[in-house]
């Protein structure tokens, strides 16, 4: 038997996924008989056309004929020859911090995963009773803890970056538990809900194969000697002795930073963006994107992705969320953060994105590797201070006109801690007003209905990105210090969970080539 790869197979969307066998063995110009097996390796949605809205398939067919043997490349790992001086550390339970410690587990080193919020069945009582008006908790909360804040999230699994390691990624979710069409989708995700049982499943995994995780473990101090990493101390008296640390301490890790800096780590400076929440009814975005065909249930919840062109700044969304609520993700006292989340069903009344502004170094207020910080800071504490534990919100009708809103309106919101209407202006610094003024029109333009009079704009929303970057060489290691390897998106090189993950099977990867085990 011969593997052939067939693109391009269009099916409508009221059409039986069993004909893809027949259209494919048309399109080769074969007899449908001889098409041994066929196995999906792409599906997405192409929705161009409102009136011919179609499924797009790439599917990997046997079909007779002699086989064509492709020499793959065989990552094969030779573990280096320097001595461990200590445990292997991962501080952080996030995407990096989780694979990361997989690899490693995978090679026979035993990490030791250092996680200073609770593990996921403890975390989502935390979060629950927070939305319900309950009090903070500052270091279990939708920033901190096992998972790291994607638990909290739509659960995305698109990434940008087209690493082959994507495919690894993904058949660890599969194994835990997701749906095996996420190794084929176009925009696969899983959904807050599933996360939450298959990330215990993940840590079960790494601790059979060797794994140790401790919980409500603060890593609150750096010990450099002789330009390596000796030792680190958890929750300010418990020491530990390490010959090498994984560093995937996640955007929000600000006292983190704060110790590294002092440690003699070099931080420097990164842009991100800041915004908004912006929330509209779904049918609005599922008539936008499919028309007609807006609600069918073979096409699910519509998304969107906009930005601006042109200009010296931009304006975009992000981290959309079909069928799904607006968040508080607090994670300090005094301070006031948004973000969006989905399930597995995306099955919600209303959608969500993020609606945001690019910040870049040279608007921060000084040179300080944490300016960008201070910058974050500064915004979520006038939120709070203006709306106490509400949400600062504004209808979009109101923003462009320049008023306070005035009452609910039509439509009502997903936030679950209320809303405070003020003025957007008073929240933000003038640029980003002014740019998200700017954008909303050509968005418009873009996507019919995103200028819904009633559609809530909520904030704020700071933590998109890291606003810090933990410089690294070559080698994966911070720079002067041996044995600490920043990875993933707290230290300024991911954003999400997929290239998140896969930065830290990289900086893992990078270690074992350096370190013999013990």
């Amino acid at each position: 038997m011969k593997k052939l790869v067939i693109n391009q197979l269009n099916i409508g969307i009221d059409e039986d996924q069993n004909s893809l066998k027949r259209k494919a063995a048309q399109k080769i110009g074969i007899s449908e008989t001889e098409i041994y097996s066929l196995k999906i390796i792409r599906k997405s949605i192409d929705a161009r056309r409102k009136g011919l809205i179609q499924f797009v398939y790439s599917v990997c067919v046997d079909i007779p004929g002699q086989p064509e043997f492709i020499e793959e490349p065989i990552e094969d790992i030779t573990p280096g020859s320097k001595e461990l001086k200590g445990a292997v550390v991962i501080i952080g339970s996030g995407p990096a911090g989780l694979f990361a410690a997989l690899e490693l587990a995978k090679h026979g080193y035993k990490p030791l995963v250092l996680e200073r919020g609770q593990k996921v069945e403890d975390r989502t009582k935390k979060v629950d009773s927070f939305w319900d008006g309950g009090e903070l908790d500052t270091e279990s909360n939708v920033q901190f803890g096992e998972g790291g804040a994607g638990t909290f999230s739509d659960g995305k699994l698109t990434t940008r970056i087209g690493d082959p390691l994507s495919d690894e990624v993904l058949k660890e979710f599969v194994e835990a538990g997701a749906l095996e069409e996420i190794l084929y989708q176009a925009k696969p995700h899983i959904g807050s809900d599933v996360l939450k049982m298959i990330i215990p499943k993940i840590r079960q995994k790494i601790e059979r194969l060797g794994g140790e995780f401790r919980f409500q473990s603060k890593v609150t101090d750096f010990k450099i000697e002789d330009g390596r990493i000796a030792q680190i101390k958890i929750n300010d008296n418990e020491p530990i002795d390490t010959g090498a640390v994984i560093l995937a301490i996640g955007h929000s890790a600000r006292d983190t930073f704060e110790g590294l800096l002092a440690s003699g780590v070099e931080i420097s400076q990164k842009a991100f963006s800041v915004g908004v929440r912006i929330e509209h009814p779904q049918e609005v975005i599922d008539k936008a994107q499919y028309g007609a065909f807006a609600g069918h249930p073979a096409l699910g919840a519509a998304d969107y992705q906009l930005y601006t062109k042109g200009g010296e700044r931009t304006a975009y969304t992000f981290c959309m969320c079909p069928g799904g609520t607006i968040v508080a993700s607090d994670s300090e006292r005094g301070g006031l953060v948004t973000n969006g989340m989905s399930l597995s069903a995306r099955d919600g009344e209303f959608a969500n994105s993020a609606f945001v502004v690019s910040v870049r170094p040279n608007d921060f207020a000084d040179k300080h590797p944490l300016a960008g910080i201070v910058f974050q800071r500064k915004i979520e504490q006038e939120a709070f201070r203006l709306c106490g534990g509400c949400a600062p919100a504004q209808k979009l009708g109101d923003f462009l006109k320049d008023v306070v809103t005035k009452s609910e309106g039509k439509v009502k919101t997903t936030y679950p801690r209320g809303l405070e209407c003020v003025k957007m202006d008073n929240v933000f610094p003038g640029f980003v007003v002014a740019k998200l003024r700017e954008a909303v029109p050509e968005f418009d333009r873009k996507l019919k209905g995103f200028a819904f009079h009633d559609a809530w704009m909520i904030g704020p929303e700071t933590r998109t990105s890291s606003p810090v970057r933990v410089t690294r060489n070559e080698d994966g290691q911070a720079v002067g210090i041996e044995g600490l390897y920043p990875s993933g998106e707290g230290a300024g090189y991911a954003g999400g969970i997929m290239s998140a993950a896969i930065d830290g099977i990289k900086s893992v990867r990078k270690m074992i080539e350096k370190y013999r085990r013990m």
